[in-house]
Order: structure tokens, then sequence, then C-alpha cells
């Protein structure tokens, strides 16, 4: 039986779904002109939580202060705290000491990974789905700078057609991770990863339940 809850507390707004015994937690993180009702984050959650996991959708500060409009760049690290605390406030709600992974759709998933950068200890793996590489048309303006700083494992989920990042430029970019990474590609999709009819859901979770779980716990073990 999976329980739903919205859980608002010290600046922190989320939608858990979580069974009695999670495998694992997984937090995720809305793009930058959507919230945590978000089509895709819904998708994923749905495939997560039916393999066990327990999911909160987050709404990221900015979001919370106004309904639409996209972030501030100036405002992005008060994004990423809200990531922090939500993640501590999560793991208080649970009280479960299964594998934590953090992530999102671009904008959510790029603070995530950002955040994590900045304090390994944050999570034991990271989920990016249409991370955004660069601006679309400027890969001169690469986000990339961080990446050498991710040690926890991280799952990337790319649509194939998504103007924010070529699977070459992807491909080229793996290495550069400071831990293990993982690149799942979908095919016929954007950067929305067109949840509705590419089956993003199921393979995703099916990657994190085999790949990312298990390499999750062999990072939160040896920290």
């Amino acid at each position: 039986m999976t329980n739903a809850t919205t859980v608002t507390a010290d600046a922190v707004v989320a939608d858990l779904e979580s069974p009695d015994d999670p495998v694992g937690l997984v937090v995720l993180a809305h793009g930058a002109g959507s919230d945590r009702q978000s089509v895709l984050l819904r998708v994923l959650s749905e495939s997560l939580t039916a393999r066990g996991f327990a999911v909160a959708r987050i709404d990221l500060p900015y979001r919370q202060q106004r309904p639409k409009g996209p972030p501030s760049p100036s405002k992005a690290a008060a994004d990423r705290d809200g990531i922090r605390a939500a993640l501590a406030v999560l793991r208080s709600t649970l009280g479960t000491g299964c594998p934590v992974i953090v992530g999102g759709q671009s904008y959510g998933g790029r603070q995530a990974s950002m955040a994590v950068a900045e304090d390994s200890t944050l999570a034991d793996g990271l989920l990016l789905t249409s991370y955004p590489l660069h601006p679309p048309g400027k890969p001169e303006k690469a986000r990339t700078e961080h990446l050498p700083q991710i040690a926890p494992p991280t799952l990337i989920v790319h649509g194939r057609s998504d103007a924010f990042g070529t699977s070459d430029e992807f491909t080229a970019v793996l290495p550069t991770f400071g831990g293990q990474v993982r690149l799942i590609e979908i095919e016929k999709a954007d950067h929305s990863l067109r949840p509705d009819r590419s089956g993003v859901g199921p393979t995703t979770a099916d990657a994190v339940e085999a790949w990312l779980v298990p390499a999750a716990r062999e990072f939160g073990a040896g920290r």
C-alpha cells in the first residue's frame, strides 16, 4: 500500500508517496517553467513507487514564492538551499536508512547536481532527467564546471532530440564526472521527454532499480 501526503515544513513543500517499507527515497525537483505537479515528475513517481520507492516531488523556493515564471539566476543558491532543506525534512519524515537519491527535471536536476557537488553527503545517488547541458543553440555556454566534483553515482535520462545537449555532447562529458555515471537515451523525445508516450517512466525506474540503487548502496557504504 502506498501512502500519499503533502509535507510542509521549514520552507519545504513536497508531495510524498511512500510504501510502508520503502526500498529507497527519491527526491525530485521540477524544471524552470513548472512545479511539483509536472507531468514528467508524476510519471516518474508513479513508476518508481510501483517498484517500492518513496518519491517526493518538491516545489523549489522560487516556485513557492510565485506560481508562474522562470527562476532568477541570482537566487539559484536559495533553490539549492531548498533542496538541502527538503532532503533533511524528508529523511526525518520517513525515518529510514534506505538509499537517498536526489535530482529532477532540467533546472531542478541541475541545481540538485550542484548541491551534491558542493556536499557529497547530501545523497547516495543522483537522477538527472533532461539535464540542460547548455542553452539551446549555445554549446559554448556549457553547464559542466561542477561535474568533476560530483562523487555519488549519477543516472542521466536524455531525449535524443533535446536541444539542450546532443547525444555526442553527453557522451563526451560523461568521463568528466567524479563518480560513476550512466546515460539512458529516450528515442524520439525532446527536452520534455514526452512522458505521455515515450515510456520514460518505466525505463527510468528500471535503471534506478537495476543500476542506480546498487551503485548508491556501494557509494554510501564507502563513505
